[in-house]
């Protein structure tokens, strides 16, 4: 997108990732990558003229400064660890409001000691899902550069959020692509209440990404997907949150869901930054979870051994592991339809996150991601089944050994249960053909913690037994 303003806070800019690059960019520039290398881009920040906090607790404060809408906002309440537009220009609906809970019936599951899982519930944030993090900081930049129109491709997610916020801030007018069939009604529903021109396209997710690109860049439309590195910055503040609530304790890990990769990209950036200001004194190990049907990081990273190297990963090798997706037209395919994606778009900044974090890969199949959701039911905190992949992974790195029991372990819970209740119905239905028909196709073959409804007849009688049968 050609479109820029100067902006310009004198703190702030937008940097190129690729070190035989590093040109650096006016924050008014509207950019999704290097213009002059084509390259991801960060967000970056002149501490020494900003002079951060000196310490994390300082933001404490702030709690009690409630009715300001930046101190009541969970990502604008860290406004000093992402000054990167003027306050008055900030746009936010109260988003952030986000527990983290310590949760022993799903700590038990993955074979944790009691007190050393919690759940960083995502799916609390206005259009319930983390992407609310992001959009305010995207729709923040958005209004400082004067923006009209909005746009992104979604599995679903991004689509409600963004639909969401033009919505509710009265800025601009939403546009959102989605593949064919690739989209729950939970989410879509939302996106189509809050008024967003809605575009389905004949293909995925990353055939929607691809118009999505080319037609922001034609028309002047402002993208909001996670290439944005603006969205990035809001994001970071889920683990604002996540130390907040630990008393500023780093925890020994945090696992999150992978798809587009902005969010373990972006945690990494979190925790590098308040390292690199001495704000913490360690950082945490980052795992990050694939579905195994939509597994391009694991197959990457643990297959073709594709690592950070310093800002110089194997371009040649991810091209051709893409060439070989092309070639089989193998397309993305699970359950967890937040991500299902093939083409992460954040892909080198993931892969500079695991590296901070001496982080790892693992995948998920959907029979496990399913088990693990029903096991976050059963502790209060329903969430889509994208969500559930980060129970699983943790679970599989326990057995693994890779995570020791003793091991606090956060696992990020990313959009709500009725995101895609569809899932959730058939995974405990008593109806074998409806089972089949949503989750037999994809390998699903038990509800091992399913909670199927009772049948009985209209009879007093047999009610009564039915519920003394059960209790």
């Amino acid at each position: 997108m050609a479109t820029s303003v100067s902006v310009t806070t004198d703190q702030a800019y937008q940097q190129c990732l690729a070190p035989d690059c590093g040109a650096t960019f006016d924050v008014g520039e509207v950019l999704t990558a290097c213009p002059r290398c084509g390259s991801l881009l960060d967000v970056a920040y002149d501490w020494d003229r900003i002079g951060p906090p000196e310490s994390l607790r300082w933001f404490e404060q702030k709690w009690a400064r409630r009715n300001e809408p930046l101190c009541r906002s969970g990502v604008w309440r860290f406004y000093e660890l992402l000054p990167f537009a003027p306050p008055e220009k900030i746009v936010t609906i109260g988003e952030g409001q986000t527990p983290l809970h310590v949760t022993d019936g799903v700590g038990r599951y993955i074979g944790l000691h009691a007190g050393k899982l919690l759940l960083q519930y995502e799916g609390m944030n206005p259009s319930g899902s983390f992407k609310d993090n992001g959009m305010t900081a995207a729709f923040t930049h958005a209004r400082t550069i004067g923006a009209r129109r909005a746009a992104c491709a979604s599995t679903g997610n991004t689509s409600a959020s963004l639909a969401l916020y033009c919505c509710a801030s009265r800025l601009m007018q939403a546009v959102i692509f989605i593949g064919s069939g690739k989209i729950s009604y939970g989410k879509l529903s939302q996106a189509l209440d809050y008024g967003a021109l809605t575009i389905q396209i004949a293909g995925d997710f990353d055939d929607a990404m691809q118009r999505v690109r080319e037609v922001s860049e034609q028309l002047g439309i402002y993208l909001v997907n996670s290439v944005n590195p603006f969205r990035l910055e809001g994001q970071k503040t889920i683990m604002y949150r996540v130390l907040e609530s630990l008393g500023w304790d780093v925890p020994d890990w945090i696992v999150v869901p992978g798809g587009n990769l902005g969010n373990s990209s972006a945690f990494g950036k979190a925790f590098h930054e308040l390292h690199e200001l001495g704000l913490i004194d360690r950082v945490p190990r980052l795992a990050v979870i694939n579905a195994a049907g939509a597994n391009t990081l694991h197959q990457l990273y643990n297959k073709e051994q594709i690592r950070w190297n310093d800002g110089r990963p194997d371009s040649a090798g991810v091209a051709r592991y893409y060439a070989q997706l092309d070639s089989a037209a193998s397309k993305a395919d699970t359950i967890a339809s937040a991500i299902e994606i093939n083409r992460p778009v954040n892909l080198t900044k993931c892969l500079r996150a695991l590296h901070w974090c001496d982080g790892v890969v693992r995948e998920a199949t959907d029979q496990q991601i399913l088990d693990a959701k029903a096991q976050v039911g059963l502790s209060g905190f329903g969430c889509e089944p994208a969500s559930a992949a980060s129970v699983a992974g943790a679970k599989l790195l326990r057995e693994e050994g890779v995570i020791a029991p003793s091991d606090r372990v956060v696992c990020i819970l990313t959009g709500h249960q009725l995101k895609d209740p569809t899932a959730t119905v058939a995974y405990h239905t008593t109806d074998q053909d409806e089972f089949n028909r949503v989750l037999g196709k994809r390998g699903v073959s038990r509800a091992a913690f399913a909670n199927r409804a009772v049948k009985v007849d209209n009879d007093l009688d047999e009610i009564v037994r039915a519920i003394q049968l059960n209790s």
